[in-house]
């Protein structure tokens, strides 16, 4: 798997979600926006992705959300709730078709919740909610990032594929 394939995925995701007449939002933490640049690599991609953010700090999620201390209350970040969470805040704080979230640790260790290196959780939300955690078993952070993108496109993608046709979301 190389950074071209990556952004191949991206471009085939952001064509399907253009066919649909639908739109996307984006958090990332771990895939530091890759996930991100490879859904911008399709020319036009304007007309489907609202934007996005790479929340790898507290301090980000405090500055670059609309969460309460409520909205989190017992949850930890690196988790398949917290994924669904950010998710979810993403495609309605952005009022747009889909959410889309990556949480993890890229390595070379581990986070401090005690996910190994290679730990990320993945989550959709829109007309299909979906979510999957990924352990790849490396302490290679480049190599991490580059595997969490991809499985973030591919939950995505079949989301997409698997959900009934909707009214699209405008912004």
């Amino acid at each position: 798997m190389d950074i071209d394939t990556l952004f191949a995925l991206g471009a085939r995701v952001g064509d399907k979600i253009v066919a649909r007449g639908e739109t996307l939002a984006v958090a990332e933490s771990s895939a530091g926006g890759l996930v991100s640049a490879a859904l911008l690599s399709r020319a036009g991609a304007s007309a489907y992705y609202f934007g996005g953010v790479v929340l790898y700090t507290r301090r980000s999620r405090r500055l670059l959300t609309a969460l309460t201390s409520d909205d989190i209350a017992g949850m930890r970040s690196s988790s398949p709730p917290w994924a669904q969470l950010l998710a979810r805040h993403q495609r309605t704080r952005f009022k747009a078709s889909w959410g889309l979230a990556e949480t993890g640790a890229a390595g070379p260790s581990g986070n401090t919740y005690g996910d190994p290196a290679g730990h990320t959780c993945l989550a959709v939300d829109g007309p299909l909610q979906c979510e999957r955690l990924l352990r790849t078993g490396s302490a290679d952070r480049l190599a991490n990032m580059l595997a969490f993108a991809m499985a973030a496109l591919q939950l995505l993608e079949e989301a997409v594929e698997a959900a009934p046709a909707t009214v699209p979301a405008t912004g």
